[in-house]
Parts: C-alpha cells; structure tokens; sequence
C-alpha cells in the first residue's frame, strides 16, 4: 500500500476496493479501505475527496497526517502523534473535519469522535482513551491550523450510543448523560490547549467549567471522571484557544467512522439506505431479545417497535448541549400546534337588522346587516351601484370575509379598529346618516356606522378630508416630525414632463 505500510496501525485489517461515487451523476470512483466498512464509508470517503479518481484510505490519511507528524517533531513534541492518528481512524474512534482531509486552510477546523467506539464490551465508557483521543486531536488540529483560535471538537451517533445502554432519547437520564460526555471533553481538550498554551503559542483564555448534572446511574463513575479532567483543567488556569467544543455539520465525515445519525440527532428510521435495519434498530431488538422473525410478527400484531422520539425531546438535547459547545447545528424546528378552529354560530334562518342609505363623496352605498337573535352583529352586506365591476366585486368578497369572522367570534372592535381612517377614494361628505358626517373612505363610513349602531362609539375622531391629488401635501405629511415646528415646505409643483437620467 505505499507510504502506509510504514504505519503499523493498518496492519492486519483485511482491504476491499469497492467503487463509489459521491453522488449518482458524478464518475465512479476505487476506493480502498477496511473490507468492513462497507459501501457507505466508501461513498464518503469519495465525498471527503472529490476530485481523485483512485483513493487508498490509508494513503489519504498519510496526506493529512504527515505534515502535522512533522510539525510536531520541529515543535518538540516527542509523542508519536502521527501513529495515534492513524490509530484513531483505522479503529474508526475519530477523524478531523474535511478541510483537514483536503489540506485547505480556512473555516474552523473540527474533529468528531465516536463515542461508540469507546465502549467496552461491559458497556463501560474507556474514560482514558477517550481523553487521550482528545489530546491527540487539540494538538493535530492547532498543528494543522496554528493560526484558528477556536476548535470544534463534538461527538456523533449519540442516538446509538444510548440504545446500546438501554437509555430513551427523550429521557432526562439521557440528556444528562451527554451533558456529562460534552463536559468530559471540554475538560480535556481545555488541559490539552493549555499544554499549548505553556509553548507560548497564545495569550490565553480562561477556563472555566460548567456545571454537571447529577450522576448517571447507567454510568456511575463518569461524573467522577469529569471532576477530575475538570481540576486538572482549572490548575492550568488558561487555554491557548477561546473555544474547543463544537458540533460540525460533516455527514460524510461521520458516516466514514460509521455513524447513522449524525452528532445529537436521532434516529427517524430504523432502516438504512441499503434496505436493512439500522446498528440502532438491531441493538434495540437484541436488548428485548427480539430475533427479526419475532420482531416481525410483533409488527404485524400492532406492535410499535421503533417509535422515533418527537421533535421536542430533539430541541430539549439541542438546548441542553448548546450551554457548554459554542458552535451548534441549527435548532430543530418545533411543530406549530394545531390551530383549533373556532366553531361557528350560525345566523337564524329569520332575522333582524337594518338597511342604510348614505352617499359618501357623492357615490351612493347601500349598507345592510344581519343579527343574531341577541342583536349582536352576525353579518354585513355592501352594496354599490355605480362603481366598476372589479371594485364591487373587491367590496363584496371583503363584505364575505367580515360576515365570517364574525360569525366565528372575532370581535367587532377589532374591525372597527384596523378599518376606521382607511384612506383612499370616494371620500368626503357623508349624506343620509346623520351618525357620520365625514368619511375618509367607503370602509371607514361602513365601521364608523357599525360603531355608532352596535358598540355606541359616537366619540371616534373626526374623519379628516383631503383634497384629491394631492400626494406628499396631505394633513399627515405636514405635521412636524419632532416635538417643536419646522419649517414651512416649499411647495411642490407638479412635474410636466420625464426627464430621462442615465
């Protein structure tokens, strides 16, 4: 395999070369990786890296990890962090974000770890690896970018990490455990960038350290581990980086170190892209002691086996994790609730009401309207005579929708309210109701009218006409803008002909 014989920590896995494609349009391309990653990794890995055509996983990693192997030897770092690299991807525990695989400087540098990978066969969290991981990755990533002064370092495929302990996504047990994770991690990546910080690299943040929930009895000696990684950190006092924690939206990244949902998200299906059930769903059936033949006839009995959790208890782990990691994905959207439709009371077959004359700015108006038997208000009728087709169609729907919502129990106020002083033409002189001498619109007549009639609102502001065209000289336009008056306007004059500015 070239330069990656050199690293002993590819030795002995069994190789595959499958042919993937980052997308169905694009060329295919040969991928060599471990013959148990499968299909998927190998899609990702070709995501990772678009633009080569023949990709040897170990190889590609070389490319990364190299140059950060040889910084840390000019730095004076004597651990062979090269081989732990290595070691941490070929036993899929982590790998750096792919800005990093691709050698391109800019954008925060990240590294995402599996916390499935460090769970021992009793379900016991390996606390130490865990935490020399996070060393290795602070020091790659400030090597591989020394001028980033915030890190992202996260985790991914909770959602399986806690089926495999038995715990509900939606529980408070389990939002409390990943607190717990994201704190252990804050706390060791916070000794690592001190240790940095000691080669003079940065002035330095303080550190400080959040506080943790109470232990979880899945996993009793955690807090315990997080207490002492957090007074090993606050000894250090000050970090080389401002941030180290964070959650990178990466899919192919994590689905390379066999991730099926990605970072705090949870599972929406239990089955996989290739047609079989999910690492999650099997885990889930295993601890019921389900085989899929009875998990079958479960499922045909009405039994509902992999319910996935609701949005709420996603946006509950959102907002727990978003206290201690400063870059998060965006918050899930919470549903809207259902709307519940206001019944409505429909108008007796029979009823009372009164019809009103007027002539508002010399165009006649026919108002009508409807009553419960109580004498509220139930509906609206307005009709015009000697207007254009379009504006008493306009008038009619209009008199439609406030007839509904009244019959669904808005209240009359609030129309009386946004309608009253609506401006616009035919304006003026109201004759035939004595109620309302002045109108500035027929919809401002047609409120003050029912106001007058049905709520006794004889006290409304008087309607202010101005005189037609008369666009920025009106009433409103010349009253003062502050407290004292300004100045007299010169008048406008109105432009007789277009003058053409290039």
């Amino acid at each position: 395999m070239g330069q990656n014989r050199t690293n002993k920590s590819w030795h002995g896995i069994k190789q595959a070369s499958l042919t993937a494609a980052m997308d169905p349009d694009a060329p295919p391309i040969s991928v060599k990786l471990p013959a148990s990653w499968g299909q998927q990794a190998a899609d990702a890995l070709a995501a990772i890296l678009p633009h080569q055509s023949n990709i040897d996983l170990a190889i590609a990693a070389e490319g990364w990890i190299a140059p950060i192997a040889a910084r840390a030897v000019t730095a004076g770092l004597d651990e062979d962090i090269g081989g732990a690299l290595h070691q941490l991807l070929a036993r899929r525990r982590g790998s750096p974000t792919a800005n990093i695989w691709r050698s391109r400087a800019g954008g925060r540098p990240g590294y995402i770890l599996n916390l499935c990978a460090f769970l021992d066969d009793d379900l016991s969290l390996d606390t130490a690896a865990l935490g020399s991981a996070i060393h290795v990755a602070v020091t790659a990533l400030t090597l591989s970018a020394p001028a980033e002064h915030r890190l992202a370092i996260g985790f991914t495929d909770l959602y399986l990490f806690l089926t495999r302990l038995g715990l509900a996504y939606e529980s408070r047990e389990a939002r409390d455990l990943a607190v717990m994770l994201m704190s252990l991690i804050g706390a060791e990546a916070d000794s690592a960038s001190a240790a940095l910080l000691a080669r003079g690299a940065a002035p330095g943040y303080p550190i400080s350290q959040p506080d943790l929930p109470e232990a979880v009895p899945v996993m009793p000696g955690l807090k315990q581990a997080v207490l002492d990684a957090q007074a090993r950190a606050s000894a250090a006092g000050t970090r080389r980086h401002e941030t180290v924690l964070g959650f990178v939206t990466e899919p192919a990244v994590e689905a390379l170190l066999g991730a099926e949902t990605l970072n705090f998200a949870p599972a929406l299906s239990p089955v996989n892209a290739e047609g079989g059930l999910c690492h999650w769903a099997r885990e889930k059936l295993a601890m019921q002691g389900l085989s899929a033949e009875s998990a079958l006839v479960n499922l045909l009995h009405g039994a509902d086996l992999f319910t996935p959790p609701r949005i709420s208890a996603h946006v509950a782990m959102h907002d727990a994790l978003a206290l201690l990691a400063q870059q998060m994905p965006a918050r899930p959207a919470m549903p809207m609730p259902a709307r519940q439709k206001a019944p409505r009371q429909m108008l007796p077959a029979r009823r009372s009401g009164y019809t009103q004359k007027v002539s508002v700015g010399g165009h006649k108006l026919f108002l009508s309207t409807g009553e419960y038997t109580n004498g509220r208000l139930g509906e609206i009728f307005i009709a015009l005579h000697k207007e254009g087709s379009a504006f008493r169609g306009l008038m009619d729907a209009f008199a439609i929708a406030v007839s509904l919502g009244l019959q669904h129990g808005v209240s009359l106020d609030d129309y009386v309210e946004a309608f009253t002083f609506t401006r616009f033409g035919p304006a003026g002189a109201v004759e035939g109701d004595p109620a309302v001498p002045a109108a500035t619109s027929m919809l401002d007549y047609v409120f003050r009218n029912l106001a007058a009639n049905y709520l006794g609102q004889t006290n409304l502001a008087p309607a202010e006409i101005e005189a037609a065209d008369t666009v920025g000289d009106g009433a409103a336009e010349r009253a003062p803008l502050l407290p004292f008056d300004l100045p007299a306007p010169t008048p406008r004059e109105r432009r007789t002909s277009f003058k053409l500015v290039s």
